[in-house]
């Protein structure tokens, strides 16, 4: 056989070592964690002693147990497993790429020879033979077995009995796979580890004596339990480890405990000291069998049955990773980056080690060698008059077997026939126990005496593995005389294989012993085992046994090479059945060394023919046509049959491989590829979509800005959540974007590749007959794929043949450019056209053309036209799209090595029919005023011949436009943009006759539900929003168009404005088939230009008086100015005011109280008007509406209610919200994080209470008309400008500020400082309280009759806030200025001059008074003093309130 890194005996003994459970805490697989290792993992390097061990047996006698290896795993509970005896489809898959990932070393040594000649490459790093191969054969031999340093010659077939032998699962027959231990493991950071360990303790007796459980499978019922305590060296405190490990060992015993110390390094320590990294073999080793991610740490709980997955390197990993995943993925390596053991030093890799030499020397052995005398004892003690020892025990325990069967019926039966507890069962326990330990010679001896038995028994499956292991361990006993027993492993074979029919433990049992006849030199019996073992059921388990089956041929003492490359020929044959094509060829190739010029023609032949097939297939065109060209020779004995055959496969892979062509030069980097139909160019007045298109500019920017809003529109379609599965539409793709990703194209719409091409040369060149080559993979989507198609079914369909002679494909319609010229040292792009039929996946190649240069005529200037009559000779060929994925540049391996990761812009995904829309604009304007309102009209044609649905539109500027609310009737414009030019886009009413401009309101209740879902809807927070398209009947048929009306608002700031809209749209029946293609996007991008128009700006006072009707605190004063700032750059003569509404939940205005007669409101260029309104709190009951009143100023009245206006103030103040000064907020959030004060609350409710005094929450909305001469004609233009009054006091502008530039900030190496908290200013303490007197303006008094005039007066004191309020009014202040006394006169009040009140909130309380006057004149009587303070904050001073206006009094004398 082939030349193997293990002997023999390591095999055998690795193949069965003591296994070892392991249960761990959550704790203490934090601790391991830190490590990227569970505690199997982190325990596995150390696994195999280094020192020898020693054990008793049963005649006391010390036994030596030398290179002795475990194997520690997770416990995982799994449903029993099904002994079939033949591997899972999923377990086959596996094994297959185990192989197809090991090949033969690349770059100096090839294994594929070309030019006729081939060279054999044995070994496959050491070890080389010369060419011609079979000159030098025996030389190559002769080197072969004298050379010491070798490696393994057939890698892959170790990788595969690795794998084979690792997917063995646990049997009932035997116990050489059965847990003996169990490693029970705390970290010593818990509150009570001892709990812990009892917790675990219970764990496993419950896994192990449940029914429930079948796996994993345990050696005996009392499985030795080894409490683990793990202390992390970094965070622990050790002393308090060392106190619960001295409490453990009182506990548990010394032998039966052990405190593992770990992680003496953090994880953020420098990387001065290399410490290894002896993991990573292993786990390479486990990702590789397994076909797992190596890094994934198990942390499901061992009793889940059905989820768990077993840790690698445990025996039933392999079916349950082929079990459970769909796609088989081989990796070849551990993650890039990944490092193990980062928190461990040296000492910590010592601490491992002598770990696992102390559970072993002091726990492991000790529990085998007690268990082997318990079990020896009780078997000897039974011994008497019988023959052998089972004869005497059976009787003893005749209970333990079942009925006795007929041999026919036992023959066929392989299942369980002893109970656990059957005296056969334990002999063959104390048989393992013994080969376990390496006691081979009790192991034969006990194994030898249970065949016996189980054979009278008739119990067959358990006779082939006593026979089995009773050779192996015959030829294990080391200096021993006894000969290897081959006939036991011949009959273990044969009872395997024929009556339990079990091949799995058949083919294990050949393996073996190949192994061991080939280590005894006996080559021709191993090779007929080998072959024998070969069958139809496994193709691949076939082709490795001929394989193997042919390197022993040629180890031979007299090497038989025909017998080699024969083997090697069907070794190649069962290859390529299985689908290792690569293996197929090797092996193909190393057989043609010996036929070649040997006379064998025939032979030759066929080998010929089978190797330029298979270089074919891989994508050897090179070895092919020289593979072919052998066959067609002039001595050839084929038939004229054959031989035509042979020619047209010649010159079909001869056309097929086209060479490859040095001109122009191709930059593959700068190619770009587009997806879809090209822009539609505008019909008369229809403006298309701008969308994407291959004469724009990529813009990074830009990009993120699309990607930003088709994530808002896709969340809006999916309840506010963006799908896992979501990836951002690229319609272009170009070596900026993101091209990680396979793309989508749908069918029937083209693909546009855009090649770079520069000629380098100073002649003209001419490319004629200029297309793409690519190839295509069909696959229907309408379909699930099946999960267990193997790679290589799918057909793969390409126009490379087409491509030698251009005409068209039925799948994929290829565009011909019939000449392409090219000046000398020119740059240039082509752009050629694809357009698939069929859905599946593509991939373009490369580009075919007609290469061809001018005659040598000295004139570089040759045009295209002139080249065309004088062309020279011309080659087709060519040149492949080879492009260079970004480079990785993520971990540390990435960093310090050159990588690249995958670009897959040229392997589109062909989907199956999308809805295609195309989107026309009419009327669309690109001039408006700041603050305009214009009509406009979109039409959505659906040019697919899928219906869509469920369109959207998400825009940057979504106060820009609106589609209107479908939930309100709104008869506005007439539906044809022609019917009238001047037309209002406002819902107007009549002015009733005889009104006062001002005085009549029209009050209004509107829900921002009606505005912000339904048809324009809107959703989403910031200034960002998405917007749905009212559609008739919700969807749009194939070839329908549908024309909406669209209101758009110029920009409130003026200059030039870029506006994004990105359309949305689905397909009525969506399926999910491909994983982000279940919607489509049109973008389109205007610029306006904005200009000024008005400036608004609002203030609000409150209100000095308090009628009666009006109620309590239920007015205030509202001042809007309004400026025209418009240049007359737009033509614009003047602006009229035409109406003012408001729009709040608590306020409305009630009138105007301007003087009567000013009824219009004109504004030409720089004027500026003053409105003075006043507002009453609004009386609806509904919290969530909306109040609208209107005051119109004109002939005519605007429904503010409804669309446009409507919308766009509520587009308005949900954009605005980046942008509001939020007071509230921050001091909300800044209080937040401050201490309360006071035994009434915090501050922060201090400040609440005070600010809402001062708040108002009051929108002002100013419609405006303007005149503007067009062409001689008057044009009458409307537009609205809003304003948001939040504040009493506090001017509002309808004009943005301009953020002033942020000055550079020191950097700050200390941590800031909490915010101080904050208390209300005086200034907002000040308007706790309004005050109001009541009294006559005027008065007559006789001073004659009477000196003293007394008037009475009522204070009426209103609470503003929503708190109790301590009040103090003092009369005793008086009026000290020499003026204020000259003009006003004095007086004095009458009665108290001092009150203490308490108003509750909101409440308006009325004080009478008294005022004395001595003399005729006119008075003020605003002289109280009113002080007021919250009434729950007992340590704040009463702060004076603002006094209202002067109160002045006239009093007569009579």
């Amino acid at each position: 056989m082939a030349q193997c890194v293990q002997s023999v005996q390591e095999l055998i003994q690795d193949s069965f070592v003591p296994k070892v459970a392991v249960l761990c805490s959550e704790d203490a697989q934090k601790i391991t964690r830190k490590n990227n290792l569970n505690f199997s993992e982190l325990l596995r390097p150390f696994c195999r002693l280094t020192s020898e061990g020693h054990m008793r047996d049963s005649n006391n006698q010390v036994q030596v147990v030398k290179n002795l290896r475990i194997s520690v795993n997770n416990v995982v509970t799994r449903p029993s497993v099904p002994t079939s005896g033949v591997h899972s489809p999923a377990q086959r898959r596996l094994l297959s790429e185990v192989v197809s990932a090991s090949q033969p070393a690349e770059g100096g040594v090839a294994n594929v020879i070309t030019a006729g000649d081939y060279d054999l490459n044995i070994s496959d790093r050491s070890v080389k033979a010369s060419v011609p191969w079979y000159s030098d054969w025996r030389d190559t031999l002769t080197e072969l077995s004298t050379s010491k340093h070798y490696t393994a010659t057939t890698p892959w077939f170790e990788a595969y009995r690795e794998s084979f032998l690792q997917s063995m699962p646990a049997s009932d027959h035997e116990f050489l796979n059965h847990y003996l231990a169990c490693l029970l493991v705390v970290s010593s950071s818990e509150a009570v580890p001892v709990e812990q360990f009892l917790k675990l303790s219970q764990e496993q007796h419950m896994i192990q004596h449940n029914g429930e459980y079948t796996n994993p499978k345990w050696f005996i019922p009392n499985t030795l339990k080894y409490y683990v305590l793990l202390h992390d060296m970094s965070q622990g405190d050790e002393q308090r480890a060392d106190s619960v490990y001295e409490d453990m060992k009182q506990r548990y015993g010394s032998q039966g405990c052990y405190l593992l110390k770990i992680n003496s390094r953090t994880a953020a320590a420098g990387t001065d000291e290399q410490i290894p990294d002896p993991w990573s073999q292993y786990l390479n080793k486990s990702s590789l069998q397994n076909g797992v991610s190596v890094n994934s740490l198990d942390n499901t709980h061992p009793l889940q049955l059905e989820t768990a997955i077993d840790m690698p390197g445990s025996l039933d990993c392999l079916r349950a990773v082929a079990t459970e995943t769909k796609t088989t993925t081989v990796y070849t390596g551990v993650a890039a980056g990944t490092s193990h053991g980062a928190c461990l030093t040296l000492n910590d890799h010592n601490r491992l080690r002598l770990f696992i030499q102390e559970f072993t020397f002091r726990g492991l052995l000790p529990h085998i060698e007690k268990n082997i005398r318990q079990l020896n004892d009780q078997l000897v003690s039974r011994k008497g008059l019988s023959r052998s020892l089972f004869s005497v025990t059976k009787k003893l325990f005749g209970g333990g077997k079942v009925p006795e069967k007929s041999i026919a019926e036992l023959k066929n039966t392989s299942g369980l026939l002893y109970h656990p507890e059957a005296p056969e069962l334990q002999i063959r326990k104390m048989a393992d126990l013994c080969f376990l330990v390496q006691h081979y010679e009790l192991a034969y001896s006990c194994y030898h005496t249970a065949k016996k038995d189980f054979l009278s028994d008739q119990a067959m499956l358990y006779a082939a593995g006593a026979l089995e292991m009773a050779a192996v361990s015959a030829f294990l006993q080391g200096g021993a005389q006894r000969p290897y027993p081959a006939h036991y492993m011949d009959t273990a074979i044969q009872t395997y294989r024929d009556v339990c029919k079990n091949k799995v433990l058949a083919e294990r049992c050949a393996l073996f012993s190949a192994e061991v006849l080939k280590s005894q030199a006996k080559y021709s019996d191993a090779a007929t085992l080998l072959i024998k073992m070969t069958s139809e059921d496994s193709d691949l388990c076939s082709a490795l046994l001929l394989e193997q089956a042919a390197h022993c041929f040629i180890n031979m003492r007299n090497p038989m090479v025909r017998k080699f490359a024969f083997h090697m020929i069907l070794a190649g044959h069962r290859f390529s059945k299985a689908g290792q094509k690569r293996h197929a060829l090797r092996c193909y190739c190393q057989a043609m060394q010996v036929y070649k010029g040997k006379g064998w023609s025939l032979a030759e032949d066929h080998i010929n023919f089978t190797i330029g097939r298979q270089s074919f297939t891989l994508r050897q065109p090179e070895n092919a046509v020289l593979a072919f060209r052998h066959i067609l020779t002039n001595d050839s004995q084929q038939t004229a049959t054959q031989q035509g055959a042979f020619l047209r496969e010649y010159l079909y892979v001869y056309r097929v491989a086209l060479p490859q062509l040095p001109l122009p030069c191709i930059n593959s980097s700068a190619t770009r590829v587009y997806f879809g139909h090209e822009r539609r160019l505008a019909e008369g007045e229809k403006q298309a979509a701008t969308h994407v298109s291959l004469d724009q500019e990529f813009d990074q920017d830009l990009a993120a800005v699309w990607q930003d809003l088709e994530e808002q529109v896709v969340a809006a379609a999916n309840r506010g959540v963006v799908p896992s599965t979501f990836y951002p539409t690229q319609c272009c793709l170009n070596s900026q974007t993101d091209n990680l990703h396979f793309p989508l194209a749908v069918v029937e719409e083209p693909i546009i590749v855009e090649v770079a091409f520069r000629n380098p040369l100073k002649v003209p060149l001419v490319l004629s007959d200029l297309s793409l080559l690519w190839k295509f993979t069909l696959k229907d989507f309408s379909r699930p794929q099946p999960q267990d198609v193997m790679v290589g079914d799918a057909v793969t369909i390409t126009n490379e043949k087409e491509a030698i002679a251009p005409r068209k494909h039925g799948i994929i319609t290829t565009e011909v450019i019939p000449e392409f010229f090219m000046s000398p040292e020119e740059t240039r792009v082509a752009r050629l056209k694809l357009l698939p039929r069929q859905t599946g996946q593509l991939t373009i190649l490369g580009l075919v053309y007609n290469l061809a240069s001018t005659p040598s005529t000295g004139d570089s200037t040759i045009n295209s036209n002139s080249f065309s009559q004088n062309q020279g000779p011309s080659v087709r060929g060519r040149q492949d799209l080879e492009i260079q994925g970004p480079r990785l540049n993520q971990t540390k391996e990435e960093k310090t090595s050159v990588s690249h990761g995958p670009d897959r812009r040229l392997d589109p995904t062909i989907t199956p029919p999308m809805p295609l829309l195309e989107v026309f604009f009419l009327q669309f304007p690109t001039a408006l005023l700041c603050g305009e309102i214009r009509k406009a009209y979109v039409e959505f044609c659906n040019v697919s011949h899928v219906p869509l649905c469920g369109l959207r539109v998400a825009s940057t500027h979504p106060d820009f436009f609106t589609f209107g609310s479908s939930s309100l009737a709104t008869p506005l414009t007439p539906l044809s943009p022609t019917s009238f030019e001047n037309c209002s886009a406002y819902k107007t009413l009549a002015t009733p006759p005889g009104a006062t401009p001002g005085s009549v309101t029209a009050v209004t209740l509107v829900s921002a539900a009606d505005f912000g879902s339904g048809g324009g809807g809107v959703f989403g927070t910031g200034g960002k929003r998405v917007a749905e398209i009212p559609l008739g009947e919700g969807t749009l048929t194939p070839g329908e168009s549908t024309q909406l009306p669209l209101w758009l608002r110029g920009p409130d700031q003026e200059g030039v404005h870029e506006i994004n809209f990105l359309f949305y749209y689905e397909g009525a029946e969506k399926g999910g088939k491909i994983r982000w293609g279940d919607h489509r996007v049109l973008r389109h991008t205007v610029f306006i230009c904005a200009s000024r128009s008005l400036s608004v700006r609002a203030t609000a006072c409150r209100s000095n008086t308090l009628p009666e009707e009006e109620g309590r605190n239920g007015s205030m004063l509202v001042f809007v100015d309004v400026e025209n700032i418009n240049t007359s750059e737009a033509g614009v003569r003047e602006f009229h005011i035409a109406q003012v509404s408001s729009s709040s939940k608590q306020w409305r205005l009630h009138k105007c109280i301007n003087p009567a007669e000013n009824k219009d409101c004109k504004l030409t260029t720089r004027e500026r008007g003053k409105l003075c309104f006043r507002a009453t709190r609004s009386t609806s009951k509904s919290l969530e509406k909306y109040t609208f009143a209107d005051l119109s100023l004109g002939n005519e009245q605007i429904i503010s209610s409804t669309t446009p206006c409507a919308d766009f103030f509520f587009r308005r103040c949900q954009s605005s919200e980046s942008w509001r000064p939020l007071i509230a907020v921050e001091t909300q959030g800044r209080h937040s994080r401050s201490q309360g004060a006071g035994p009434g609350g915090g501050a922060e409710d201090i400040t609440g209470v005070v600010r809402k005094c001062n708040e108002v929450d009051l929108d002002i909305i100013v419609l405006w008309k303007a005149f503007v001469v067009e062409d001689n004609k008057q044009v009458i233009l409307e537009g609205q400008l809003h304003v948001a009054l939040q504040t009493i006091g506090k001017e509002a502008c309808s004009l943005r500020q301009k953020e002033e530039a942020q000055e550079m900030v020191l950097l700050k190496f200390k941590p800031e400082l909490p915010p101080p908290m904050t208390r209300p200013s005086m200034e907002q303490l000040s308007h706790l309280i309004k005050t109001n007197l009541h009294y006559p303006e005027s008065y007559s008094h006789s001073f004659v009759q009477k000196s003293l005039c007394m008037i009475p007066v009522i204070l009426t004191l209103s609470n503003c806030s929503l708190a109790q309020v301590d009040a103090i009014i003092d009369l005793r202040h008086k009026t000290t200025s020499p003026e204020s006394l000259e003009v006003h006169g004095s007086f004095t009040w009458l009665g108290k001059t001092q009150y203490k009140l308490q108003l509750r909130a909101q409440e308006v309380m009325r004080l009478p008074l008294r005022a004395g006057f001595l003399h005729a004149g006119v008075y003020n009587l605003g002289t109280p003093r009113v002080f007021a303070k919250l009434a729950d904050q007992g340590a704040m001073c009463e702060t004076s309130q603002q006094t209202a206006t002067p109160a002045l009094i006239i009093i007569n004398s009579t």
